[in-house]
């Protein structure tokens, strides 16, 4: 990978300063510093500590919890442009607001594509890490900027292949069965994809494998969000009841809602491990070196386009 002529400028949004630490360490990226508080009526100050004049600037956000985090987003991405930065793109390791992507209902803001709308709007380019695509292809189908979608399989396979013995990779659900795939294949070991059905908001029936496939191996449980965790307890409680060793659940985004680590701590995992898209206790596995070279990628190419 060839470096930069003028090296890429990251800006932390508040919250994502570690993050913004790890990439800029790993891109050899300089800083630049942003002031940030509440006025008393509850609306946010910014204030960017540093000349982006004539610069190729990345904003960096953990955008968790998104409604907290997406004014300052929009309104720091606008303040670029006017202090003169030539083009400003988003390091996004997790994408929110994937879940709603069609009208279930009447009436139904569908979010994924307004959000779409949004960013798209106010940023000329986008690095996320395996976004929530169910109905929705690629991000091109609602996204009108350019955008590189870094894989997480690999540094997930990798992890697992040297923490986990004879592990026998599994999905929770279909929705799953892309992640799971993936990382089995970059391994070579089998894989497994269980069947959900739903009974309520809260309530799941798993259509459990053939044990006898298991025996000998770890089972390890591989989801994209681990979110309310209710999917991947119920799959730990499911195979340790079929005689299984303990599971090890590994997510990509911990975004864990409400009591999720416990809950999956309760039903018996052997350990639970995540990516570094979002600051979490679990985090075990680093794909900040992929997303800067995807950074990168990205202001390459555009300095590339004509103006």
């Amino acid at each position: 990978m060839t470096s930069l002529v003028t090296p890429l400028l990251l800006i932390a949004l508040p919250g994502s300063e570690a993050c913004a630490d790890h990439l800029a360490e790993r891109m050899h990226a300089p800083r630049c510093a942003l002031e940030s508080r509440r006025f008393p009526d509850g609306e946010t100050y910014l204030r960017v500590l540093g000349d982006v004049q004539g610069r190729d600037v990345a904003v960096v956000a953990q955008l968790h919890p998104p409604d907290e985090q997406v004014p300052s987003l929009l309104f720091l991405a606008d303040a670029l442009r006017d202090l003169g930065a030539v083009r400003v793109g988003l390091v996004a390791p997790y994408l929110p607001y994937m879940r709603q992507d069609k009208r279930f209902k009447p009436g139904e803001a569908v979010t994924s594509v307004s959000f779409a709308r949004l960013v798209s709007a106010a940023f000329d380019w986008l690095v996320t890490v395996d976004p929530h695509l169910h109905r929705h292809a690629s991000l091109s189908e609602i996204y009108t900027l350019a955008s590189e979608v870094v894989p997480s399989a690999p540094a997930v396979a990798a992890w697992v292949q040297t923490q986990v013995k004879h592990p026998h990779i599994i999905g929770p659900d279909e929705e799953s069965a892309q992640w799971v795939s993936e990382v089995a294949s970059f391994i070579g070991c089998p894989h497994t994809v269980l069947r959900k059905e739903r009974h309520g908001d809260r309530e799941v029936v798993l259509t459990l494998p053939d044990m006898a496939a298991l025996q000998g191996h770890t089972p390890v449980l591989v989801d994209d969000i681990i979110s309310s965790a209710h999917t991947l307890a119920e799959a730990v409680r499911a195979l340790l009841a079929q005689g299984s060793a303990p599971p090890v659940c590994v997510g990509v985004h911990a975004v864990f809602a409400g009591d999720a680590a416990a809950l999956l701590r309760a039903a018996g995992a052997a350990r639970v491990v995540t990516c570094n898209t979002l600051a979490h206790a679990s985090n075990a596995i680093d794909v900040m070196g992929a997303v800067g070279e995807a950074a990168k990628v990205l202001v390459e190419a555009a300095r590339l386009r004509p103006a």
